[in-house]
């Protein structure tokens, strides 16, 4: 650490620090080092994009969302950053967000089993939440009397 509270190194050595952090399933402190990339550099989409993901894998998930929304916003085509936000915003209660953004990132990339499967579970989230499945035994349910 520097007198001013920055790690040592240049912007790029803090970059590949995290990255390779995060790789290595040290999410925690990938989000530290990223954090002060980013503050250098608040202009880079490949550091917010891993920041994003160092900090979807520490489960914060609000961040996470808004620096793969950031990310997303800047360039609309970036399927990785489409399907981040999907994921984060399912992680957050928001399926039907997660539906969108999961779908764009399907359309810019059909191969993506990943991106499918995700998708496919945001939607079934969904349509189970409006009782799109019937009953627990398949069965339909007998309709009840109504009350006097």
């Amino acid at each position: 650490m520097n007198n001013d509270g920055r790690p040592g190194g240049e912007v790029y050595d803090w970059f590949r620090r995290g990255s390779a952090m995060l790789a290595q399933g040290n999410a925690g402190a990938a989000v530290q080092l990223l954090s002060h990339a980013l503050e250098a550099e608040p202009g880079s989409r490949a550091i917010r994009e891993a920041l994003a993901r160092a900090q979807f894998e520490a489960r914060a998930y609000q961040a996470a969302l808004e620096n793969f929304r950031a990310v997303a916003l800047a360039d609309p085509s970036d399927d990785y950053a489409q399907f981040g936000w999907g994921l984060a915003a399912a992680r957050l209660g928001d399926f039907e967000s997660s539906a969108e953004h999961l779908a764009l990132a399907v359309a810019m990339r059909p191969q993506a089993k990943h991106y499918r499967a995700a998708l496919r579970q945001t939607r079934a989230t969904l349509k189970a939440r409006a009782g799109g499945f019937g009953t627990v035994g398949g069965a339909p349910q007998a309709d009840a009397e109504p009350e006097r």
